[in-house]
């Protein structure tokens, strides 16, 4: 967002150099598509990322541990 302004629009502005009181905002289009269904998609691809995470998890303090047993 970027806009010339002359000082009187700045001062009419209060001095504001908030980009948004000088560039408008564009329209957005209307989501096509149902809303709970697609909150049920990216629930349920949560859940999917969570037990990965997980599992790295203790894979990684199974890793750790085995490094500090053998520096011993």
């Amino acid at each position: 967002m970027c806009k010339v302004a002359k000082l009187d629009a700045i001062e009419a502005q209060g001095w504001s150099l908030n980009p948004g009181r000088y560039v408008g905002v564009a329209d957005r289009a209307e989501d096509d598509f149902a809303f709970a269904e697609r909150l049920e998609e990216l629930n349920e691809e949560l859940t999917v990322l969570n037990s990965e995470a997980s599992e790295l998890e203790e894979r990684i303090a199974n890793n750790v541990a085995k490094l500090l047993e053998a520096a011993l």
